[in-house]
């Protein structure tokens, strides 16, 4: 995954380390930049001895977790992707979205892209793309920051309180192409977020795109998703594409169960102005 190696430290053998823990951590050294591993540098990065390393990697590449090439170097196996695709807030989303992504992507012919929220960053869990669609920087299965991103906005604006503030207090990694909010101005449009029930996002790189995003609740009301589409900047005005998320959002919604409440959880409101800054 995109981002992935940012959470995954590597792991310190010792005598109390349980062995799903150890192969775990070998699994876990696999990033966006870091495909295709040998023995020894995965032995190194998880902080395994090489005997017990070259034991695990034998053990998960048997059971399909790890396939080897003819250099030798491991990359992630077909098998563990069968299993996660089986994850319940992915799949079962996804499968119920996936016509209203269609519809959204025939609207736009550019990106349309349904996330979670995993810890601290989104998840893609799908995406639709044209071949001519705008150039992103995130794939499937790739980890988004919340603070920088659309769909990562509509996340955080509805995350727990406690959980909000703690990641407010952190000082924000730098993302090539996006200005980060401080603190105290991202806590405001976070609230404008909430409110308007859609964010708005503009980047310079990897190309100059606006990205739209809107909640996507379960039959208890809590925000489980979130849907975004992804076209250049300046070809639609931000403020014509909000409605079409935002009603997508809704229809997939009531197909997970949510009652919305007129006064409640969806409201048309101007977007907010955290909207019209480059991010």
């Amino acid at each position: 995954m995109a981002g992935a190696g940012r959470g995954a430290r590597p792991v310190q053998e010792g005598p109390a380390d349980p062995v799903v823990v150890r192969a775990l951590s070998l699994l876990a050294q696999f990033s966006e930049q870091r495909r295709a591993l040998n023995l020894s540098e995965l032995s190194r990065l998880a902080g395994l001895a090489p005997a017990t390393a070259l034991r695990l990697v034998r053990h998960l590449t048997e059971w399909g977790a790890l396939e080897r090439l003819e250099d030798g170097r491991y990359v992630v196996g077909v098998r563990l992707w069968e299993i996660a695709s089986l994850a319940p807030r992915g799949h079962g989303v996804r499968q119920i979205a996936l016509p209203y992504l269609e519809d959204l992507y025939e609207v736009t012919r550019h990106h349309v892209l349904l996330a979670v929220r995993e810890g601290r960053d989104a998840v893609l869990i799908d995406r639709l793309s044209s071949r001519t669609a705008t150039e992103v920087a995130y794939r499937v299965g790739g980890r988004m920051p919340l603070r920088t991103t659309a769909v990562g906005q509509v996340l955080l604006a509805h995350a727990a309180p406690e959980f909000q503030a703690e990641l407010l207090a952190q000082p924000a990694e730098a993302e090539p192409g996006s200005e980060s909010i401080p603190g105290p101005g991202l806590r405001a449009a976070l609230a404008g977020v909430k409110h308007s029930g859609a964010a708005v996002v503009r980047r310079s790189r990897p190309s100059r795109t606006v990205s739209v995003a809107a909640p996507i609740r379960g039959a208890d009301g809590d925000v489980v998703a979130a849907l975004s589409i992804v076209v250049p900047d300046a070809a639609t005005p931000a403020h014509e594409l909000v409605p079409l998320v935002r009603a997508a959002a809704r229809a997939i919604s009531r197909n997970l169960g949510h009652q919305a409440k007129a006064s409640g959880a969806w409201r048309h409101s101007p977007l907010p102005e955290q909207g019209k800054q480059p991010a």
